[in-house]
């Protein structure tokens, strides 16, 4: 047994009667509730399909929904856990239509392993990969690439998380400190040009940034925890908001905070690559066709037109890839 868990997130968009809930509370437009945020691409039995070629060696998939489930999903998996918010959130955040109180509670979990890789269900394993891709030992692998948050959209709600991430980080570490004690892991030649950035940006005083690549996560159960336990007042808040808020933290807290600790072990950022779909989509078919890279986003954009000729072209190059029914699947 490898000791690592997968956790899905997903939710069904057209469901009528999960329509008919979010608009009950969504009285006043929230501008974190935005579609995109909860489109359904059709893909989500290739992503079983492919955890089960490439990645065979996870423990348990602890598949999280508001209750949904696919038509199609074999529930009788022994790898297989469906979870509920119900299951695992307290009753004053639900419902939520918000992936930051989903994630943010994940330690809250039964039965989660202590290691555990998060996906959202628009990032997908594209080639073989080993629990070594994901830990080594009992650190979680990972580019600690630092950045500087550069505002470019106004009022995008993301760039305020982000930002809240980055003042709770700085409230609670010495980024001189941080780097001083595991010096070797920021400027780890595995990041290639990233080290260069990690020169340049190690003289700000403060954590500034870092470069977010929009892949699968991985994880120690005991760092949700420990956040928790230091910012657990400011966090009960987050898990309030219905909807994402401009006062909201997400999962990048958590990850920024192993980060400053040194709980990670260097990998390359080549590992994977984020997608737009539409714009992307020769690069898309070659990655996923060639498995240039062990794991893939494929992202949506919100002002994108003909959504469905091109969700439809992204299930045909899944479907190529990955034919045959999954052991998930009915």
């Amino acid at each position: 047994m490898s000791g690592i868990d997968f956790v899905l997130t997903w939710v069904d968009g057209n469901d009528p009667e999960w329509q008919k809930t979010r608009a009950e509370y969504d009285t006043q437009s929230a501008p974190g509730n935005k579609a995109s945020h909860y489109r359904d691409y059709g893909t989500l039995k290739y992503w079983f399909r492919a955890v089960e070629k490439f990645a065979p060696w996870v423990d348990k998939i602890h598949f999280v929904t508001c209750g949904q489930k696919p038509e199609w999903l074999n529930e009788e998996n022994p790898k297989l856990r469906l979870v509920s918010h119900s299951d695992y959130m307290p009753a004053d955040y639900l419902p939520t239509f918000s992936a930051n109180p989903i994630e943010l509670n994940f330690h809250r979990i039964e039965g989660l392993s202590e290691k555990f890789v998060y996906f959202n269900d628009d990032t997908f394993l594209t080639a073989p990969t080993k629990p070594a891709d994901f830990f080594k030992g009992n650190l979680p692998c990972d580019n600690a690439i630092m950045s500087a948050l550069t505002p470019s959209v106004k009022n995008e709600v993301i760039t305020y998380i982000l930002f809240n991430d980055l003042m709770l980080l700085n409230s609670n570490f010495s980024k001189k400190a941080s780097i001083r004690k595991n010096r070797r892991k920021w400027y780890s030649l595995k990041y290639g040009k990233g080290v260069l950035r990690n020169l340049y940006y190690s003289f700000i005083g403060k954590f500034s940034g870092f470069i977010d690549p929009h892949l699968p996560n991985s994880f120690l159960r005991s760092t949700f925890s420990e956040v928790w336990e230091k910012e657990g007042e400011y966090l009960d808040k987050v898990c309030k908001n219905r909807f994402r808020t401009k006062e909201d933290v997400n999962q990048y807290l958590m990850r920024y905070w192993r980060l400053a600790k040194g709980e990670f072990s260097p990998r390359s950022p080549k590992i994977g690559k984020c997608y737009t779909l539409g714009a992307d989509n020769d690069a898309i078919e070659s990655a996923v066709k060639n498995k240039k890279y062990k794991m893939l986003c494929i992202n949506d954009n919100s002002q994108m037109s003909d959504i469905d000729s091109h969700m439809n072209w992204l299930v045909s190059v899944f479907e190529e890839l990955f034919p045959d029914k999954s052991s998930f699947e009915k």
